[in-house]
C-alpha cells in the first residue's frame, strides 16, 4: 500500500487541494474544545505553504443534513484556529464550490491558504456526486489526502475527487502515510506476543475485527459492554446489563473459533443504577444479579489484563473497558491505559474513546501511536483496503 506522499511533489506556484479532517468538537458558543485534529494536519499544511504552494483545504464537520449552511457545523472556527496555529492569515470561503470559493481560490498568492466551507453542506459529498467532485478537482493541480479519519468512507472528497483529477498528481499527506504505515506494519509483521484489547458496547461493531485479529494475535482481550453478550453466550447471568441478544449465536461462534486466544473478564464491577452514586458491588463474571448492571471490568480482570499486556511486544487497543465517563467505572480503562503506557511494547491506540482516555490520563506521549481515526483504524484492523487510498499514486 506504499503511496507517494506530499514530500514527492513540488507544490511551488501550484494549487494544492487537500482533504483534511477538521471534524473537531465545539461547545455551544462554537468554541473549539479540542484542536488536536487541526494540529495533526499541520506538517502537511506547512509542507505546502513553506514551499510556495497555493493551498485549498476541504473537510467535513459533524453531520449536517446536506441542504445548505447550518451555522453550528460551519468550518469558520476551524479556519480561524488554523490561522492562529500557522501565525498567518487563512482565508475562509462561505461556500464549498460556489462564487466565494472561486473568488478566494483565484485570489490566493503562493504560500496562501483558504479553507472551504463544510463539504457536507452539499448533498453531493455523501452521494459521491461526480459533478460536485469535478468542480473541486477543476481548481486543483495536485490532490492530497491527509484525512485518515475518513479514509474508510467513499464520500466525493475521498474518492470521486481524486478520480476526477485524471492524470494529475494524487498523493497522501504525512498523517495518512504515518497512520497506514503504523497500522499495516503492526498487522502484517507484529513483534510477538501480539495482544489486542477491544472494548465498547456492541459485539456487532467489532465482529469483523475480532474475527480478523483472532487469526493474527496471540491474545484478544475483551472488555466493555460487549463482554456481557459473550457472557450470555456461555450461559452466564448478566442481570440488566446491556446485551445484544440477537448476537449471542455469533458470540458463541467467536468463542469456539477463539479458544484460549479469546480472553474474557473474570469479574465485573456492577451498579444498581446508571449513575456514579449508585450502589456498587463486584461479582464474578456470569453472576450478575437481577436489577444490577455491569459497568466495568472488575479488579481481578484488570490485573489479569495488565499482566498479559506487560508481556506483550505489540499492543493494539480499541474501545474502553467500562463506562469511562462515570467514575468509579473508569477504573478498568485507567488500569489498562496505565499497563499499556508502562509497557515497552509497540502500542497503537485506535482512535475514538480509547484515544480520548489516553489523552485525558496524560499517557499519550508514553504510547507509540494514537490514531486519529476510530472507524478507519477499525476498518484497517478488519483487514479492509481503502478505495480512497488505493486510487492514489503508487510510490
Amino acid at each position: 500500500m506504499a503511496k507517494k506522499t506530499i514530500a514527492d511533489i513540488d507544490p511551488h506556484g501550484k494549487t494544492v487541494l487537500m482533504r483534511v479532517d477538521f471534524n473537531v468538537p465545539q461547545d455551544e458558543q462554537l468554541n473549539i474544545t479540542d484542536d488536536r485534529r487541526i494540529r495533526m494536519a499541520l506538517p502537511s499544511i506547512k509542507s505546502v505553504v513553506d514551499r510556495g504552494g497555493k493551498l485549498v483545504l476541504m473537510s467535513h464537520l459533524g453531520r449536517p443534513k446536506g441542504e445548505g449552511v447550518e451555522a453550528k457545523f460551519s468550518l469558520a472556527g476551524a479556519a480561524k484556529r488554523l490561522g492562529e496555529l500557522l501565525e498567518q492569515d487563512v482565508a475562509f470561503a462561505s461556500d464549498t464550490v460556489g462564487d466565494d470559493a472561486q473568488a478566494k481560490i483565484s485570489g490566493l498568492a503562493d504560500g496562501g491558504v483558504v479553507v472551504l466551507e463544510n463539504l457536507r453542506f452539499n448533498a453531493g459529498e455523501k452521494s459521491g456526486c461526480a459533478e460536485f467532485a469535478g468542480k473541486l478537482a477543476g481548481w486543483a493541480d495536485i490532490y492530497v489526502n491527509d484525512a485518515f479519519g475518513t479514509c474508510h468512507r467513499t464520500d466525493a472528497s475521498m474518492v470521486a475527487v481524486p478520480e476526477a483529477m485524471g492524470g494529475k498528481p494524487k498523493v497522501v499527506g504525512f498523517l495518512v502515510a504515518k497512520e497506514i504505515q503504523y497500522l499495516s506494519e503492526t498487522i502484517e509483521t507484529p513483534a510477538r506476543p501480539f495482544v489486542a484489547i477491544l472494548g465498547g458496547a456492541k459485539v456487532s461493531d467489532k465482529i469483523n475485527v475480532i474475527n480478523n485479529l483472532l487469526g493474527i494475535c496471540d491474545h484478544v482481550l475483551i472488555g466493555g459492554a460487549m463482554a456481557y453478550t459473550f457472557s450470555l453466550a456461555k450461559g452466564g447471568q448478566v442481570g440488566d446489563s446491556l446485551v445484544e441478544k440477537d448476537k449471542v449465536d455469533l458470540a458463541k461462534e467467536l468463542l469456539e473459533k477463539g479458544g484460549d486466544k479469546l480472553v474474557l473478564p473474570i469479574d465485573t464491577h456492577c451498579g444498581d443504577a446508571f449513575s456514579s452514586d449508585c450502589n456498587k458491588q463486584i461479582v464474578a463474571s456470569g453472576e450478575i444479579p437481577d436489577g444490577w448492571e455491569g459497568f466495568d471490568i472488575g479488579p481481578k480482570t484488570a490485573k489479569m489484563y495488565s499482566d498479559l499486556l506487560a508481556t506483550a511486544k505489540t499492543v493494539v487497543w480499541n474501545g474502553p473497558m467500562g463506562v469511562f465517563e462515570k467514575p468509579p467505572f473508569d477504573e478498568g480503562t485507567k488500569q489498562v491505559a496505565q499497563a499499556i503506557a508502562s509497557s515497552e511494547a509497540t502500542s497503537i491506540i485506535g482512535g475514538g474513546d480509547s484515544a480520548a482516555a489516553v489523552e485525558q490520563l496524560g499517557f499519550a506521549d508514553q504510547v507509540t501511536h494514537v490514531s486519529t481515526g476510530g472507524g478507519a483504524s477499525l476498518a484497517m484492523l478488519e483487514g479492509k483496503a481503502f478505495a480512497a487510498v488505493e486510487l492514489l499514486d503508487d510510490a
